[in-house]
């Protein structure tokens, strides 16, 4: 097919694929060291994880009880040795965990600022044009429309700090 007859992707798809390339950016930007903890933190919280832990506290109590024939058990009940690496292997999960928890954090911080531009340019943009309109309206003699108290607040320049202001005062801590 010619590039003449090729379609142009429409909005919607333009932006799936702006945002699909902003993910894959962020996913390549991680180091060796994240990318690691990333595997190990999805792998702990998969199902193939969990069975693994209960076939291997299952073999460990099997052994440990004396019921399987020709393993000595090296940590009878009850089971102090277990204890001591499911605690350590817990505080290192636990740590690899809150890495990925904190790099998703950050992604979306930086997913919410961008979100934040983007609704303070709207706003900047359809208070344009409203402005736009009210002159038009003013300028077509439709003077009730255009003097509306609604359009008026509307098409002034939204003041974010104050907004920000205000929220902050009335929201609950």
């Amino acid at each position: 097919m010619s590039s003449s007859n090729q379609r142009k992707p429409g909005p919607a798809q333009a932006n799936i694929d702006r945002i699909a390339e902003l993910e894959k950016q962020f996913l390549e930007q991680r180091t060796l060291v994240d990318k690691i903890g990333d595997a190990i933190g999805t792998f702990a919280g998969s199902m193939p994880f969990f069975l693994l832990h209960v076939a291997w506290f299952a073999i460990w109590a099997l052994i440990n009880t004396n019921r399987i024939p020709g393993i000595p058990a090296f940590d009878p009940y009850p089971f102090l040795f277990l204890s001591m690496v499911v605690s350590m292997e817990a505080v290192l999960l636990s740590t690899f965990v809150l890495m990925k928890q904190n790099r998703m954090s950050k992604r979306s911080d930086r997913r919410n600022e961008l979100n934040l531009q983007i609704d303070l340019l709207s706003e900047r943009e359809a208070t344009k044009m409203l402005q736009m309109l009210k002159a038009m309206c003013d300028h077509m003699g439709l003077g009730q429309v255009a003097g509306d108290e609604e359009v008026r607040e509307l098409s002034e320049v939204t003041k974010v700090e104050s907004i920000a202001h205000q929220l902050e005062e009335k929201l609950p801590d």
